[in-house]
């Protein structure tokens, strides 16, 4: 039977969440309480809002006495992601659902973000209508606004948290039943990095992996891209990743808006899947509309790629820090690691003619990645080409290949 964990603060939900369960129940699936409410003294929870806080390094007496509302809210979302992580790992919980408000949000969301892709994962929230960013991170969050206000249950709310009780049960039976069945696909998988700079180049890798027998996935470099492949790397999706697009280490050094924050390309060398990498798209940084171009840009090398995005162009100190930050990581990689260097521009205007041409910029990028990396296992393939000339995919395909093939 599948079974769903219930996240719920029951020293102020009590009656809402007994409510769900009954509905979960009724639904055919079974159910398992964890109560995350800091006051509360009930016994009806399967995991008490003491063990989570334990798991969240904490000691829910103290937290009472302090009273300190940023500390617990901390501490209780820290052990409902250990909690979550635990029973899903024992094979205990199959789903998760969760309703609330700001607060009861925040303490779901980490729950859900320590769980695979894949495993379904249902937030009913009143701020579902806003920016849901840090509810949904980069995992498969299901988020349904609840219309109103999660205090009571009456015509309304009914009618909403009982199509979330219907849905995360039919989704969790329907992930149970996927256990036991046959893998449709069973190619080696394989993520890769794109931006529409450098598409020629990440279609021909598609192709040639694709021709070696493995399952490709693309990722578009917007930063939410590039952390949802890291997190996938993380859960142990990919064989290997083609990162042919690190572009989001620009916007994250210069402060464009599509950064994936500072620890983009680390975590395939973390957790020894080898990669294969280059620079793609890294001439540029990302902006809005022109007119959200911040001031202090006004002089730069701008290129409006499209009415709601502006590009920027790097300069030779940004690019020389954004070789040299590149080297760290993969010097520091325990995964078998390549790079490739296109010695001839990294992305489809940052070639002979194009508005972004500048090969004394990319040439100081090329000579910080490559000193960073001496020393190291790190591989460096220099290629008289620009990123989307013929055979530059197809090279990194072959390579992230081998080292696929020789890491078994």
């Amino acid at each position: 039977m599948a079974t769903v964990g219930l996240i719920g603060t029951l020293d102020t939900k009590r009656a809402e969440y007994l409510w769900l369960r009954d509905q979960l129940v009724a639904e055919g699936v079974a159910v398992l309480l964890i109560d995350v409410g800091p006051f509360s003294d009930s016994d009806l929870a399967d995991v008490t809002s003491a063990e989570v806080a334990s798991a969240g390094g904490g000691d829910l007496a103290a937290l009472r006495t302090r009273r300190d509302r940023g500390e617990t809210m901390t501490v209780m979302a820290a052990g409902a992601a250990a909690v979550a992580a635990r029973l899903f790992a024992a094979g205990d919980i199959h789903a998760l659902l969760a309703v609330g408000g700001s607060g009861g949000s925040s303490v779901a969301a980490p729950a859900m973000q320590a769980l695979p892709v894949g495993v379904p994962k249902l937030l009913v929230s009143t701020m579902a209508s806003g920016d849901v960013q840090p509810y949904v991170g980069e995992v498969d969050t299901t988020l349904m606004y609840s219309v109103v206000d999660v205090a009571g249950i009456n015509s309304i709310s009914r009618q909403v948290l009982g199509n979330a009780a219907a849905a995360v049960a039919a989704m969790a039976e329907r992930y149970v039943a996927g256990l036991a069945a046959p893998v449709a696909d069973k190619r080696p998988l394989v993520g890769i990095t794109m931006f529409g700079v450098t598409t020629p180049a990440a279609d021909e890798a598609r192709a040639r992996l694709e021709e070696l027998g493995y399952e490709t996935v693309v990722f578009h470099a917007t930063g939410a891209g590039g952390r949802a492949m890291e997190k996938l790397v993380e859960s142990g999706f990919f064989a290997g990743v083609c990162d042919l697009t690190t572009t989001e280490l620009a916007d994250d050094l210069v402060g464009g808006v599509l950064s994936a924050g500072p620890h983009r390309l680390e975590m395939a060398g973390r957790q020894d899947v080898p990669q294969v990498v280059s620079v793609g798209a890294l001439d540029m940084v990302n902006f809005g509309p022109r007119d959200t171009v911040p001031e202090r840009f006004a002089d730069r090398n701008l290129f409006v790629h499209n009415p709601t995005v502006t590009l920027m162009r790097t300069t030779r100190a940004e690019m020389a820090e954004l070789g040299s930050r590149i080297a760290g990581k993969l010097a520091a990689a325990v995964a078998p690691t390549e790079v490739f260097i296109p010695l001839r521009g990294v992305s489809a205007i940052d070639v002979e003619g194009g508005p972004f041409r500048d090969a004394d910029a990319d040439a100081a990028c090329f000579a910080a990645l490559r000193d960073g990396v001496a020393g190291s296992a790190v591989v460096v393939h220099e290629r008289d080409q620009a990123i989307n000339d013929a055979g530059f995919g197809a090279a990194m395909a072959d390579a992230l290949h081998r080292l696929i093939t020789h890491a078994g």
